[in-house]
């Protein structure tokens, strides 16, 4: 049976540079090679044990591979802030000013951009971008309704405002890239509550559709009876995404009553699921239409 590989005490739970490890004597370059140990970046390795989250990835990258002035950026920061999923593996996003150079470096997108020391902040000891700069970078970066899913959390969460959002992007006009932030601020909202949801509202208003009201109340005699993805109430027409959730059985059940009440209202309520959404957008597009239309006439 093959000896369980060392791991020295100073090193165990710990993310460490290994040429750094190997000069104090505390691994062999073999050892640092063996399955204790789980490369970061070059250099840069974790204890295997520990969960190596798209966080603690980002702490590494500033703690033990950023020179100074580069910071982490993009979806990377959104991360931090709470407002966007990044698996563990994927690489971290970081920004580097205009006329320093960086990278490339395996287990990073570097991007190079004018860096403003307002555009920087320091949380949690990593440098990064503020939700704002976080905001006009993904707006460069990422198609359209990725850039708005993430916006529309940053929103929700209150860590931007929509309408300084929007007069920013609007006092840039001739920067580079303005017209993709004016186009990502004008399509945000802050009722979003899901990148799902974000994304499909995203592709019906791209698609010519009327915005829709995002989280509509629907009440009864002052009561409530329903809270909707997405409405036009005027039309009494709505689309609720189904996530996840619908697997649940009681969880279904209980949706389903929900959407009875509101046929009782004579609401139109068309469901999509992620695989619809994914396999045939275009004939829920056309159900949708139908259903405004019906109701407009």
């Amino acid at each position: 049976m093959p000896a369980s590989p060392r791991r020295p005490a100073r090193l165990q739970g710990r993310v460490f540079r290994g040429s750094r490890a190997v000069a104090d004597g505390l691994i062999t370059p073999a050892e640092l090679r063996s399955s204790a140990w789980r490369p970061l970046f070059r250099d840069v390795y974790a204890d295997a044990r520990l969960e190596v989250t798209h966080r603690a990835r980002c702490a590494a990258a500033a703690q033990l591979v950023l020179p100074p002035g580069v910071v982490i950026a993009g979806r990377s920061a959104a991360a931090l802030y709470g407002a966007a999923s990044v698996a563990g593996n994927e690489p971290v996003d970081v920004l580097v000013p205009s006329g320093q150079r960086f990278g490339p470096v395996s287990g990073l997108a570097v991007h190079v951009g004018t860096i403003d020391g307002a555009d920087v902040t320091l949380r949690r000891g990593i440098p990064m971008t503020t939700p704002t700069r976080t905001c006009w970078d993904l707006a460069q970066w990422l198609p359209t309704e990725e850039a708005v899913a993430i916006v529309d959390r940053l929103a929700h969460n209150h860590l931007v405002a929509l309408a300084s959002l929007r007069a920013n992007a609007r006092a840039r006009v001739g920067d580079r890239g303005w017209k993709r932030m004016v186009r990502v601020a004008a399509l945000a909202d802050a009722g979003a509550e899901s990148a799902p949801e974000s994304r499909l509202r995203v592709r019906i208003v791209l698609a010519g559709v009327p915005t829709p009201v995002t989280q509509f109340v629907v009440e009864r005699e002052g009561r409530f009876v329903a809270r909707l993805d997405l409405a036009w109430p005027h039309l009494k027409v709505a689309v609720e995404y189904d996530g996840l959730w619908h697997d649940d059985p009681e969880q279904f059940h209980r949706d389903r009553r929900r959407l009875n009440r509101l046929l009782g209202d004579n609401w139109i309520v068309l469901p999509v699921t992620a695989k619809r959404f994914r396999e045939d957008f275009d004939g829920f597009l056309e159900e949708l239409r139908q259903a405004l239309n019906s109701r407009s006439r």
